[in-house]
């Protein structure tokens, strides 16, 4: 991963250096601010290379960026960019189509060389992620996927599936293992866009093959949301899927472990952070909260998964663990 941050510039020259060596250089965009406020400028940005894509998340404060024809000829990406909001909202015009406002929690996609200015809407700033995908990796070649200006999604119902594989897709790139998972994830953000603007159907196989992804995405997102309920079943994670427990089960049936599997991996894996974070309180009382029926169960379980007791794993401290 590589970090940057306008805390390494000196004060005067923070934006100055952000517009003509980050935005131009890296980006390869145009980035404008008025001169006296370029004083109380902050920026930050991460870049992961993930699954033959590269994912940008950017903190800034308020400045206007444009991609203009100029800035194509000079940087072409020949890339599709799916965005995610994380911060007050954003606005995009000077497009062929009308502009547009992308809330906080939204999604939007573009093709990198088609001219676009925006510019955050809330005095916070910019926050967002932006995951850039080379248009040679999209098994899905259409011309039409150059055409694409910048456009939020207007299918709500693929919100919750783009939020999972985003979050999933983060935690892959902490999993050094995990660079499969990346590229499938890749892959699923990449057709769900494509299926929004209607250029993959849902039904095609690439269209079933990323809907699959997400929702086993989702699946496990809701499972680490209702760990601590003992009652957790695959009857409640389907029903909040929209989809049938047989469907559940064949989902999973695609991944490592199975629907329980992962349950009980989750359970375990917060446990022992719990006995990490906090040394003193009881196991019982962790146990309980990490959604394990009754001790003997958690006792069993965990010295299943690790030959140890979990007072054993506790007693070997930070470093052991």
């Amino acid at each position: 991963m590589y970090r940057w941050c306008t805390d390494e510039v000196e004060p005067h020259d923070r934006f100055d250096y952000w517009r003509e060596v980050r935005s131009k250089g890296l980006f390869g965009v145009t980035a404008e601010l008025e001169r006296e406020r370029r004083g109380d400028f902050f920026g930050e940005f991460s870049l992961r290379q993930l699954g033959g894509a590269g994912l940008v998340e950017l903190k800034a404060s308020q400045y206007t960026v444009e991609r203009s024809n100029s800035d194509i000829a000079y940087a072409p990406g020949d890339s599709i960019c799916v965005y995610q909001q994380l911060g007050s909202g954003g606005w995009f015009g000077g497009m062929r189509t009308s502009d547009f406002a992308i809330a906080n929690g939204s999604f939007a996609t573009s093709h990198t060389d088609l001219p676009y200015r925006t510019a955050p809407l809330g005095a916070g700033g910019f926050h967002l992620r932006i995951l850039k995908i080379p248009v040679s990796t999209i098994p899905a070649q259409d011309k039409r996927i150059r055409e694409l200006a910048p456009r939020t999604f207007g299918d709500q119902s693929l919100a919750p599936l783009l939020g999972a594989c985003f979050a999933d897709l983060d935690e892959a790139a902490a999993d050094q293992a995990g660079a499969t998972d990346a590229t499938s994830l890749v892959q699923a953000l990449a057709h769900l866009a494509l299926i929004e603007r209607g250029i993959v159907r849902p039904g095609s196989r690439l269209g079933q093959a990323a809907m699959r992804t997400a929702r086993l995405s989702q699946a496990r997102r809701l499972i680490a949301r209702h760990l601590q309920d003992p009652g957790l079943a695959p009857t409640m994670v389907a029903d909040q899927l929209g989809v049938s427990v047989r469907h559940l089960h064949m989902l999973f049936e695609t991944a490592a472990k199975s629907f329980s599997q992962t349950v009980t991996d989750k359970r375990l894996k917060q446990s022992r952070r719990l006995m990490r974070e906090a040394p003193d309180r009881l196991i019982a009382d962790i146990a309980t909260s990490c959604g394990f029926e009754s001790l003997a169960t958690y006792y069993r379980v965990f010295n299943a998964a690790y030959g140890m007791a979990p007072g054993d794993f506790r007693a070997q401290g930070p470093d052991g663990a």
